[in-house]
Order: structure tokens, then sequence, then C-alpha cells
């Protein structure tokens, strides 16, 4: 039987955390503004039959596709919302979900660095693919389960604060977002990302 892990509706990407997620996506490319959906399951292997139901059934555009060792990741776009809408249950349907059976969010993590050293910005940008971290930036780190939520509390970050998106995993046991800015900015990232969350179900 399917694991929903993660159910994720996203109105409108925006811009940088687009830009990072297309920088490993090896499907179809999404555009700024598009809507999109978000799919993690268990066992993995079923997001393949998933995947098949999903781009038959909706005129959409798949851009991430990933079996890893646990689990499955699906995620598709398009500029009509109602089209994405349709793709999500057409998924549903498929496997005898409802979108309340999704795994609610948890934030293992939560912390703010302000005005990080130097080296430990150096530190940090050989580990990432997004935007740099300077010397004297402050930096919003958080950590979550399942996985995919991470794309979730990143796109509406830069939603609501001036940051760079630094890094975002929303792939494997756990999703991780790394943002920086000015100690003002990132503290209203924050808020924004753990907000997403809690509305989601988040507990921690």
């Amino acid at each position: 039987m399917t694991d929903l892990r993660a159910f994720i509706f996203i109105d409108q990407l925006q811009p940088q955390t687009l830009a990072y997620t297309s920088t490993w996506m090896r499907g179809t490319l999404p555009r700024a503004r598009m809507a999109a959906q978000i799919i993690e399951i268990a066992p993995g292997l079923d997001v393949e039959a998933l995947t098949d139901t999903v781009v038959k059934s909706a005129d959409v555009r798949a851009g991430l596709l990933v079996v890893e060792r646990q689990f499955g990741t699906l995620q598709f776009h398009a500029y009509s919302t109602a089209e994405v809408h349709a793709g999500a249950d057409a998924a549903l349907a498929a496997m005898g979900k409802s979108r309340d059976q999704a795994e609610k969010p948890k934030i293992l993590a939560s912390k703010i660095v302000t005005r990080v050293d130097h080296q430990h910005a150096f530190l940090m940008n050989r580990n990432k693919l997004g935007s740099m971290v300077l010397g004297g930036d402050s930096v919003y780190l958080l950590e979550c389960q399942p996985a995919a939520y991470a794309i979730l509390a990143c796109n509406e970050a830069e939603k609501e604060a001036d940051i760079k998106v630094i890094d975002m995993r929303m792939i494997g046991a756990n999703g991780r977002l790394y943002l920086a800015g000015t100690e003002a900015d990132v503290r209203n990232a924050r808020d924004a990302a753990e907000r997403a969350l809690r509305e989601a179900g988040a507990t921690g």
C-alpha cells in the first residue's frame, strides 16, 4: 500500500526557488509563476506508475522524478492551475488517497545564525548550488520531514522576504533549507517558511 508522505501544491513558483530546483531537475524546466504539485510517496518505485497516471490525465509537464532508497518524488507544473489540480486529483484517485491523508510536516531544526564569519561563509559555499553566503550575512537554517516540504518553505519565504536561496534539499529522509540576507530579512523568511509548514499541519 502506498504511503502518501507529502502532497504539496504551490500556486506560483518563485524565481530563486525555481532556478535552484532547475539546477538538478532532469525533466521539463518550469517557468516563473507556474503552479506546481509535489508528491512524495513510499515505496519509492510506486512513483513510476503514479507519473504515468498524471501525465496521461492532465496537460502538465513533469520536471522531477526521483526514485531513491526509500521514497519516490514527483514534481509537475503548468501555467494552468486547473491542469495541475487535475493531475493531482488523478494521482490521489490512483492511490486511493485524499489530500488530508498526507503526512504532516515536522520541523526538526530551526536556527538563525547572525553575521556569519568569512570562514564560515566559505565552508557553507563549498556544499551548495545556489547563491553565495557572504561574510556578514545572516543565515536561516531549517530541517524538516518529509523532505519535500523544504520546497514549500523555500517558496513561501521567497515571497515574503528579500533573501538569497543558498541551498534547498527536498529529496531523502530530511529536507534542508539555507537562506541568507540581512538579519531582518532572514527573520521574515523564517516566519513565512514556518507559517506555511504550520498551515500544512507542522509540529515541532
